[in-house]
């Protein structure tokens, strides 16, 4: 994981298939299965999955640390997000805009992830780049959780098989 100030880069290589890895991310099962960093969980409430569709789920504080955090800095243990797609290219590259609209104090804006699937020897290679948020902080967290989901991803790649 490197962090710069205009992007966060992540990259894991799984052993599957990309076709695997791009049904995990992009059917609410596969998104419920995996995306939610860990102490939290996932509610896939829509999904149209095309370029300007939207995803829309609810993600939850489920684990005493994470209820805590959110509390002790005045938000809820619930929240909708929302992301609108902006490249949907199966099974190679999808990318999106998040909307932060859930911290104190900040006006909402929006900031883009872009996730690469490439076919390697032995699987396949995922890099997720991310905007940065709006401060070092804030970008760190955002590094930290999606480091933490894509090793939950790997974690439901296991347990399926590797997806074969």
């Amino acid at each position: 994981m490197t962090l710069a100030n205009e992007s966060v880069r992540i990259t894991r290589t799984y052993p599957t298939t990309r076709e695997h890895v791009w049904k995990l991310w992009t059917t609410p099962e596969g998104i419920a299965s995996w995306w939610s960093p860990d102490g939290f969980t996932i509610e896939v409430g829509k999904l149209d999955l095309r370029p300007g569709g939207d995803l829309v789920y609810t993600m939850t504080a489920t684990a005493p640390e994470q209820i805590a955090f959110m509390e002790s800095h005045g938000m809820p243990l619930s929240t909708e997000s929302r992301k609108k797609f902006v490249e949907v290219s199966e099974p190679a590259r999808l990318s999106y805009t998040s909307l932060a609209d859930f911290i104190p104090g900040v006006d909402p804006y929006d900031f883009l992830t872009v996730v690469e699937l490439e076919t390697v020897e032995g699987g396949v290679r995922v890099t997720m780049t991310a905007d940065a948020m709006h401060d070092e902080e804030w970008t760190q967290r955002l590094a930290a959780g999606r480091a933490n989901e894509l090793d939950n991803l790997g974690r439901v790649i296991d347990a399926d098989g590797a997806g074969s």
